[in-house]
């Protein structure tokens, strides 16, 4: 298909990836709700072009700012620095517009995640080599004050993660109201490292040099325990689902706990597995009544886990292994 508006034309010719006469075909690409995202193949090679929407494609009205494209845009530039290969190549950036350009990464070549464990696949290998990225960003960024001033994006990760997950969860529960504010209080007031955000299997690819991060529109100076929390989430709602690979799921869920503490030296490993472990549960809820539902769990699946995470969110656990054991009950 052509692209929907000429801007979006102008500025791939802008940028050099176009001739002066080159539309290009642009394909749209689907999963996400927070961004426009298209393949689009010209002369010179088949790129990825994304541009955020100021409204996000869900049921409830959740609206987010547009800047958050500039933000995904220093991430990936910053973390191509720290882990080269491990994020798309960034290629061009118009902050005005709200959208850039970044290298296109061929399924053939890179298997998405998030298909591969809801198809069973739960390789403990994968799962260790997404911890010790995510360790290996928060190690390097810990304490730095250009990555803060750079990251200082409180605003913006309100509006997409602690108001749609934990805020608006604890209007739906409001006898855990009390637990859910705190932890939201808790997870905003940590400023340690730089936070991905969205940690999750549909934004992790596998390829032959390992895991790539994508989607970084929430990007955050803030409190790493919410990285880790959410990723970890993500394995133990899939170990109910695929109840074949349950066991290969929770040996996965340890294995990212594993080769991530082993990152860790900007604060104790206890400290941050607290916050990491009473999150976890308040996560599990909000994909069930939180803005962002999980969308493969069927109605008696959401039924029983929202009754297991508002049992482990009520007991308040201390450690990841604790929440995890709860959540699967």
């Amino acid at each position: 298909m052509n692209a929907p508006e000429p801007a979006l034309i102008q500025f791939l010719r802008n940028a050099g990836l176009a001739t002066a006469g080159e539309e290009g075909e642009w394909t749209p690409l689907v999963g996400g709700v927070s961004s426009d995202i298209w393949r689009v193949s010209l002369t010179s090679g088949d790129v990825c072009v994304k541009r955020a929407l100021s409204q996000l494609k869900v049921e409830s009205d959740w609206t987010a700012p547009i800047d958050r494209n500039a933000h995904e845009w220093a991430y990936i530039e910053c973390v191509a620095r720290i882990a080269p290969g491990h994020v798309p190549r960034p290629i061009a950036h118009d902050a005005e517009k709200g959208l850039f350009a970044m290298a296109w990464l061929a399924p053939e070549q890179f298997r998405l995640w998030k298909s591969e464990l809801l198809a069973g696949r739960a390789d403990a290998r994968a799962a260790a080599a997404v911890g010790a990225l995510l360790g290996r960003i928060h190690a390097a960024t810990a304490g730095d004050r250009d990555v803060a001033d750079r990251f200082a994006t409180d605003a913006t990760f309100h509006a997409l993660r602690i108001e749609p997950y934990l805020l608006a969860t604890a209007q739906r529960h409001p006898a855990l109201a009390g637990e859910l504010e705190d932890i939201a209080a808790t997870t905003a007031s940590h400023r340690n490292v730089l936070v991905h955000g969205d940690v999750s299997p549909k934004n992790i690819l596998l390829g032959d040099a390992g895991p790539v991060l994508l989607d970084a529109e929430c990007a955050w100076f803030g409190d790493p325990a919410f990285d880790l929390a959410f990723c970890l989430n993500h394995l133990a709602i899939k170990a109910r689902v695929v109840t074949a690979a349950r066991s290969a799921l929770a040996d996965c869920f340890r294995q990212i706990m594993l080769t991530y503490f082993a990152n860790v030296g900007w604060e104790t490993v206890d400290a941050l597995e607290r916050r990491a472990a009473r999150l976890l549960p308040a996560l599990a809820l909000a994909r069930v009544d939180g803005k962002s539902p999980v969308e493969y769990l069927d109605a008696a699946q959401r039924d029983v886990l929202r009754s297991a995470a508002v049992r482990a969110v009520k007991a308040g656990s201390t450690t990841l292994e604790q929440a995890l054991h709860r959540l699967l009950a």
